[in-house]
């Protein structure tokens, strides 16, 4: 890049940035009014946030395991209800259970269903899980406020669930909550564990949803997660960076890995004669009592279940960190967060070029933190975009007149004595002698 070019995009850089779109707003009342921003109170920037959403609608669902895939095959409703079976093919549309009807339109009179494949009922607490799994990758980071799963009608609650969180974009994965009748078996944590102020981003676990309403899903049973229930700072959310980093994700990946208790449960419900126990099972077990030549040869019958889900859900809001009220599409296709307060980045999440007057802060309820820009902070922007260009020369920065802006000492590759170069005229003049002064006629008229 020759020296005239660059001084000439030098000049043009400060020109720009000296200069205020709003004096020209300010002589048409009526355009401002209609052009209302919620990140400022007239001239003062304020904090601001995205709507509240849900921003699993209409996003593709990963699912590990979805019945049809491989060939026609029966999925049947728990077997303790006596539930309806279903034909599942994915080459038939009207017998598809597609993991794309977890995020579509949740209509109560109109059901969609996901359902994985059947899988065989475990006989014992030391079998293998399902390890059905779910991923949710929501292309930006949200500040999520629940994460909901409503299961088909009929069908049952998984007995053990986990759900997990990313917030790089799926290359490490953190866990967000657990679930079970067996906690402390299943995942290795206390059942309902005391979350204080020095173990806030602890994931608990829980046996809550076994006795939240039916344990079967006759009225669309639901299990939900509040990402701050019983967190101690979530009265003070805007002072907490590990809350807001606790509730902040790209991805999200629900983990099914039992449905129901092993068989050998079974056997104990059935000697307590209770009614939760599979017909099949029930009649199995009368016979070997009835007929004992059936002992030597019979085996139990071998159970099946899945796992159906209608609808997906995560509330939230895109991470704007105060800055922005809303994200739009891009040219490149990503999500990312409309700026303001003179903040970039696609969570707003740092002041944009030549801003750096202050650190750069989230917005709050009680200070907007909006990035300033000062000559200094200029200077110190064009001192880090020349020394990391790979122009054929170095550039050393010496203390100056704020009003010239900017007094370099150039030594080129070619002419170690240097150069002085005048960016006012139309090329630049070499001198003889070291030196080099820039911008010192650029000044706003």
């Amino acid at each position: 890049m020759s020296a005239t070019v660059l001084f000439g995009i030098l000049c043009g850089v400060l020109t720009v940035t000296s200069a205020s779109p709003d004096g020209y707003l300010k002589m048409f009342p009526s355009v401002q009014q209609s052009q209302y921003d919620p990140c400022y109170d007239e001239d003062r920037p304020r904090r601001c946030v995205p709507d509240f959403v849900n921003a699993a609608f209409g996003v593709p669902i990963v699912a590990s395991s979805t019945c049809g895939l491989r060939g026609p095959v029966e999925v049947c409703d728990s077997p303790e209800l006596l539930g309806p079976c279903h034909q599942c093919d994915d080459s038939v549309p009207r017998k598809r259970f597609p993991a794309s009807a977890l995020t579509d339109v949740n209509n109560s009179n109109n059901v969609t269903c996901w359902r994985s494949e059947p899988f065989p009922t475990p006989l014992g607490i030391n079998e293998p899980p399902d390890n059905v799994s779910l991923t949710l990758s929501l292309g930006k980071k949200y500040e999520l406020t629940y994460v909901s799963l409503t299961f088909c009608p009929g069908a049952v609650k998984p007995d053990s669930m986990a759900i997990y969180k990313s917030a790089d974009f799926g290359k490490t994965w953190q866990p967000f909550q657990f679930y079970s009748s067996q906690c402390r078996r299943v995942y290795g944590r206390p059942n309902r564990a005391t979350i204080t102020k020095s173990n806030e981003q602890e994931a608990r676990c829980t046996d809550a949803h076994r006795h939240m309403g039916e344990s079967t899903g006759i009225q669309g049973s639901r299990i939900a997660f509040s990402t701050l229930e019983g967190r101690p700072s979530a009265s003070d959310f805007d002072s907490s960076p590990v809350l807001q980093d606790w509730v902040t994700a790209t991805d999200i990946r629900i983990v099914f890995h039992r449905l129901q208790m092993p068989q050998e449960s079974i056997e104990d419900l059935l000697l307590l004669g209770s009614p939760q126990v599979p017909p099949s099972f029930r009649q199995y077990k009368n016979s070997l009592e009835n007929d004992s030549s059936t002992i030597a040869t019979s085996s139990p019958p071998t159970l099946t279940h899945h796992y159906a889900v209608s609808d997906f859900a995560v509330g939230g809001r895109c991470k704007c960190n105060g800055h922005g009220s809303k994200c739009v599409t891009g040219r490149d296709g990503e999500l990312a967060c409309d700026c303001k307060h003179n903040t970039a980045g696609r969570d707003c999440e740092r002041c944009k070029p030549f801003h750096f007057d202050r650190p750069w802060g989230r917005a709050n309820a009680r200070e907007s933190n909006e990035c300033k820009a000062t000559t200094d902070s200029v200077r110190k922007q064009l001192l880090t975009s020349i020394e990391s260009s790979t122009l054929p020369f170095r550039i050393t920065f010496l203390p100056v007149n704020p009003f010239h802006v900017l007094h370099r000492q150039i030594t080129s590759q070619n002419s170690p004595q240097g150069a002085i170069f005048d960016a006012a005229g139309p090329s630049a003049t070499r001198r003889g002698h070291s030196g080099f002064r820039l911008l010192q006629n650029c000044r706003n008229p």
